[in-house]
């Protein structure tokens, strides 16, 4: 039983369906994001885990929010921030989803197409330079790894539909043969085929209190794992060195930094904003604080981001030190506040 003090939760079970296996643009005009990904965002995009969780959950019906807990683990690794990325055990713990490894036998297309099949949802690691939602980042124009989870394979008309980001995506054509590989299965190629998992309904996912107190359960797990130190503090600390590679490799890298560092801290802590403020509407005792010290990070992230952008284009060296100021001081309002409650 969670540490934290329930005043009152709503029992009402929330909608729970089967993604539907109607034609292909019927389902993508269907699905619509999330509530995480519509409206006023500072972060859009991410490319994280976190994204394609919150949308993969929406599409089965289930509310995402709920696996949110995470985000208070999140730490400084020297040069960049831990990726927004909820566990495993936490998703089979409140949605009885189970995420099992695919080997790949022969052809990577047969086997997913087994697995969708069977109403399961196949993660894969792909090239997003073949995915179409990427058109005004990467689509036909830069190579990155990313990862989809494809639900729906038509091979005869050699399309798809897939999760990716914050919506649900169409591809065909060339696209298709390079996401599934088919072409060098065809010539005989030599082949490597990406790390792929798939997604399998384990047992029914939990609603309601139930949903909402497994939530609070995990929030109090994570806490336990929380970084022993300021990670903002860890941060300030190697700036000043930072700052001086990126003056010396350039644009490039200083755009690989930030998506690295500022972008994965702001959109982590608007994520547990987002994960406290439903919490709240639970019923649960979270002080009215710590939700708004977490939006707090995801803005001055954007704000260092912006000014440290300015100064680097200038050639000058600026140490953010207002903005490292409130990091600092929202981080202590959140993650250390709520340790305290369960700790």
């Amino acid at each position: 039983m969670s540490a934290f003090h329930v005043t009152g939760v709503d029992s009402g079970a929330s909608r729970s369906r089967v993604i539907s296996l109607d034609p292909l643009q019927m389902r993508a005009r269907r699905h619509h994001a999330h509530a995480l990904h519509r409206g006023e965002r500072i972060w859009h995009d991410t490319d994280s885990h976190a994204d394609l969780w919150i949308e993969l959950l929406h599409g089965y019906g289930f509310e995402p929010r709920a696996m949110l807990a995470f985000a208070v683990t999140q730490d400084f690794e020297d040069d960049q921030f831990t990726l927004p990325r909820p566990p495993l055990d936490d998703i089979e713990k409140l949605y009885g989803l189970q995420v099992q490894e695919l080997s790949i036998l022969d052809s990577l297309e047969e086997r997913a197409l087994t697995q969708t099949r069977r109403a399961n949802t196949v993660l894969i690691e792909v090239d997003a330079f073949w995915l179409p939602d990427t058109r005004s980042i990467s689509y036909r124009r830069a190579h990155a790894k990313t990862t989809i989870g494809i639900d729906v394979i038509e091979p005869d008309a050699r399309r798809l539909g897939y999760f990716h980001n914050t919506g649900y995506h169409l591809l065909d054509g060339d696209d298709y043969d390079h996401v599934l590989h088919t072409a060098l299965e065809t010539n005989g190629a030599a082949e490597i085929f990406p790390h792929v998992e798939f997604v399998k309904r384990a047992r029914p996912s939990l609603t309601g209190t139930a949903l909402a107190e497994i939530a609070a359960d995990i929030l109090c797990a994570h806490l336990l794992r929380r970084p022993e130190h300021n990670p903002v503090t860890r941060w300030r600390a190697a700036f000043a060195g930072h700052v001086e590679t990126m003056l010396e490799r350039g644009e490039a890298y200083a755009g690989h930094y930030a998506f690295n560092v500022m972008r994965q801290l702001g959109s982590n802590f608007e994520f547990l904003g987002q994960y406290l403020r439903w919490m709240r509407k639970q019923g649960f005792d979270i002080p009215t604080a710590a939700p708004v010290a977490a939006q707090k990070i995801a803005s001055e992230s954007m704000v260092l981001q912006c000014r440290l952008a300015r100064s680097l284009s200038r050639g000058r060296r600026d140490h953010c030190e207002a903005s490292f100021d409130l990091l600092e001081e929202a981080y202590e309002r959140v993650v250390p506040v709520l340790a305290a409650i369960v700790c």
